[in-house]
């Protein structure tokens, strides 16, 4: 519920900042994205391939455009400045999912430890429902690029996201005590050096930074084609329900997604 409620609330923000928006005679596009992620935790080695690529899952979304370079009240352009010709506000509301295990040398079938058993058990999936807002800079002119002056148009974007994040975690750790077996709550299921409490499905909200280089291909003078790489990362660490205090976590979960995407001009 209280999840529910921090999204609504920024939900309730944006739309009144684009209702105030429309009342100045901007124009607006909506459009879909999806695509391939990996999402980088404490799950397996840090910087490893296999771990990197083995945990890779997929996102959705719906995103909204501010267009300042266009007036919907009048179908014409703006006064020609350099913030109309080179911003676009970007809204997004988006959906991703990861399936995470541990992969790597410390679960290597040479490893016969109690530990690595643990570890080959331990499975868990990152689920983020995120709400947020980018700034997009465009190096070229908009306007050339909405008038068919180059049908690419490179951009890359800053901006703050609020993230809703409900993980899950399961072990098949055969532990002595077979009414331990599968009990998320016991840490004795999970890697002996990690401090009890280190693994936790509780859901939360956070705020993350999100960042990206992409580019728009001219399909027609409504619509576009979009190849964006994002880079998201998290406030917390527990966005996996895991957060280990071991030497080798670095930092806070973080993901890239590449993604694809469809836009559409409403005026």
């Amino acid at each position: 519920m209280l999840n529910f409620k921090y999204l609504v609330s920024v939900l309730c923000l944006v739309i009144t900042i684009q209702t105030a928006s429309a009342q100045l005679g901007f124009s607006h596009e909506i459009g879909v994205i999806a695509g391939p992620l990996q999402f980088r935790s404490d799950f397996g080695n840090r910087d490893d391939s296999e771990t990197n690529f083995g945990n890779s899952g997929f996102g959705i979304g719906i995103v909204h455009y501010l267009n300042f370079s266009y007036r919907a009240d009048c179908n014409c352009y703006t006064t020609d400045n350099f913030f109309n010709d080179h911003f676009k506000v970007r809204n997004e509301i988006s959906w991703n999912r990861t399936k995470l295990e541990h992969l790597g040398k410390f679960v290597d079938a040479s490893r016969t430890s109690l530990d690595a058993d643990r570890l080959r058990g331990h499975e868990g999936v990152a689920n983020n429902f995120d709400i947020g807002t980018q700034l997009e800079f465009y190096p070229l002119s908009i306007r050339s690029f909405q008038s068919f002056g180059s049908r690419f148009a490179p951009f890359g974007s800053l901006g703050i996201h609020l993230t809703s994040y409900s993980p899950k975690v399961t072990t098949t750790f055969a532990n002595s005590d077979p009414d331990l077996v599968g009990d998320v709550t016991n840490a004795s299921n999970f890697y002996s050096q990690w401090d009890p409490g280190s693994v936790d499905a509780s859901p939360g909200v956070t705020w993350s930074i999100v960042s990206s280089v992409g580019v728009r291909y001219k399909l027609d003078k409504l619509s576009d084609l979009m190849l964006d790489f994002r880079v998201q990362h998290f406030f917390k660490d527990d966005i996996d329900g895991l957060d280990h205090q071991l030497d080798s976590n670095k930092g806070n979960d973080w993901l890239v997604w590449l993604n694809i995407g469809y836009i559409y001009y409403l005026d």
